[in-house]
This record gives structure tokens, sequence and C-alpha cells, in this order.
């Protein structure tokens, strides 16, 4: 059975970094476009960033441009986001997501997730 699992996360300073990784198991990613979701408490899921399969194209939400990098290595089965410069705001449950084809910015064309990873940012 396909399975993502998203780690890294925690509680960090505003104007810190962290590296969330995902790795999937159960079956071979690495012709899917991969993405990282966000939701924060009362509000609905955000796009955060994607990247295709071959890792040639990705997108980013305006909220995060020039502070988050996504990566991957397929070799791996894995996908990163880099986060820099980390604001309050940035404070969330972070959603890694696959599917087939181009990367989207809409959840819900998404057709696998993980868990969830919480990242905590204190002002």
């Amino acid at each position: 059975q396909a399975q993502l699992v998203e780690s890294g996360g925690g509680l960090v300073q505003a104007g810190d970094s962290l590296r969330l990784s995902c790795a999937a198991s159960g079956r071979t990613f690495s012709t899917y476009a991969m993405g990282w979701l966000r939701q924060a408490p009362g509000k609905e899921r955000e796009f955060v960033a994607s990247i295709s399969w071959r890792g040639t194209i990705t997108r980013y939400g305006d909220s995060v441009k020039g502070r988050f990098t996504i990566s991957r290595d397929n070799a791996k089965n894995t996908v990163f986001l880099q986060m820099n410069s980390l604001k309050p705001e940035d404070t969330a449950v972070y959603y890694c997501a696959a599917r087939p084809g181009a990367g989207s910015t809409t959840y819900g064309e998404y057709d696998y997730w993980g868990q969830g990873i919480q990242v905590t940012v204190s002002s």
C-alpha cells in the first residue's frame, strides 16, 4: 500500500530554518508530481509548493516564494521542503502529497497524502 511519511517538523523561532522530508513507500513515485500543502487552525488547506516528476518544474505559493525550496531525490523516493526565514504565519500542519502527471496547486487533485507534520514558528 502506498504511503507517504513526513518528518523534520518541530518548534522553531521566527527567522529559523527547517527541512521537511517526505519518504514514499509501497510504490514508486518517481513518475508522480509531488506537492507540499499546509493547513493552519481554522483555515483551509493551502498550496505551498509542487515539483514535477523529473524535478525540472517547481511552483510555489505566493506566501512562501523566495523562502521555501522544494526538491526531490527519486532514487530515494523522497521529496524535501527547505524552509528558510520562517515566520509565525508559517505555523501549520504540513502535508506531503502525490499525483500522477503535472503538479497542482489544488489540494483536491492529489491522490496520495501523508499524515501531516506540525511546524510551529514562535515570534
